[in-house]
């Protein structure tokens, strides 16, 4: 399966941003505009939430400068904006609600997230990634090819991978798929598993289809698993032998490597000490949406909130906040694209039914 859905995309694949706007007016583009003296629009309020795939401090703290070089982007492309109120939602779901709900304006959510609330987001970009020097679908690969790196290339997917620990369970897995054993479900099911939330691409929506490719099981059926609040947790998990397999996106090692011998304690590097034993199909980028609900958006705006983000991915200091999720720019988008998304969503629900 995993090979046809490369071939619907082209080259990719779904996984995270959603930017929403307040209210009811979506493509309405006779919602009530004011206009100041200079021809600009006037906005009170423009609000983006990020959801918790990091730390919440770190990805405040990192998002922090976006206040101002988001007012000052869009002064220039005809909209002065009072605040831009910038937040981290409880969880993935309460994002993609308050979209809906029309009490957040931007919001960033994975793939899986926004096709779960496309009745209340509409997305306008996509965000894009280096491509990475491992990219095949045989977990050994990634082991003989250690540690992952980033390439030159610009993509707009990327893939989830089950990464075993240094626990004796996880080696014991890590060590049949290097010795090009294959893992049984009894194997699988032998190790305790840490997982996100059920809306997360890389997290859980994918690893799933895995199982389903591979066993015919999903990850709910695995007996011994446990969510996690963010891939930080997941990692630390790993690290002091909590969970034996985690999930997480292709490069998440990368993103805690010094934090793996530091505040999470590991005994040796993350490259030593983890294995990958499964790789997902390609997963379809993060989205930038805007809320279907919102009593200030329009097509013109939609149009300046496209222009606006992939400008500031062309700067030094918008690529430095953006890097919180791993992104290095945008295209634009629109939901077509996520419709492989859509039939992993189906396969999903069907999977739980």
């Amino acid at each position: 399966m995993s090979n046809k859905w490369l071939k619907g995309l082209g080259i990719t694949f779904a996984s995270t941003l959603v930017l929403a706007a307040c209210g009811n007016g979506g493509d309405d583009n006779s919602a009530s505009e004011e206009t100041n003296e200079d021809g600009n629009v006037a906005i009170e309020e423009l609000s983006v939430q990020f959801v918790p795939s990091r730390d919440p401090e770190e990805i405040v703290a990192a998002t922090a400068p976006l206040e101002d070089i988001l007012k000052d982007e869009m002064a220039d492309l005809g909209y002065d904006i009072d605040n831009v109120k910038i937040d981290v939602g409880t969880d993935y779901e309460a994002v993609g609600e308050a979209m809906s709900a029309g009490s957040v304006d931007v919001g960033f959510l994975p793939g899986g997230t926004y096709v779960l609330y496309d009745d209340g987001a509409d997305v306008i970009l996509t965000s894009t990634r280096a491509g990475l020097n491992n990219d095949s679908e045989d977990p050994a690969e990634w082991n003989a090819n250690k540690p992952t790196d980033p390439t030159d290339e610009q993509v707009t997917y990327y893939r989830s991978i089950l990464v075993a620990g240094p626990s004796a369970k996880g080696r014991e897995l890590a060590d049949k798929v290097n010795n090009g054993e294959e893992l049984t479900w009894e194997d699988l099911d032998s190790a305790s598993w840490s997982v996100m939330s059920s809306s997360s691409s890389a997290g859980y929506i994918y690893p799933t289809i895995w199982m389903q490719e591979n066993y015919e099981q999903s990850l709910s059926d695995l007996s011994q698993i446990s969510q996690a609040d963010s891939y930080g947790t997941s990692v630390s998990r790993l690290a002091t032998e909590q969970a034996d397999v985690a999930v997480m996106y292709a490069d998440a090692r990368r993103d805690y490597v010094e934090d793996w011998e530091g505040t999470f304690g590991g005994e040796d590097t993350i490259w030593d000490s983890t294995d990958v034993i499964g790789v997902t199909p390609g997963i379809y980028n993060d989205t930038i949406s805007v809320s279907k609900n919102s009593d200030i958006m329009t097509d013109d705006l939609k149009a300046a909130l496209q222009d606006a983000f992939i400008n500031i991915a062309n700067t030094d200091e918008g690529k430095e906040i953006i890097s919180i999720y791993s992104h290095e720019g945008y295209e634009k988008s629109e939901s077509s694209d996520y419709d492989v998304e859509r039939e992993a969503q189906q396969i999903l629900r069907d999977l739980t039914n």
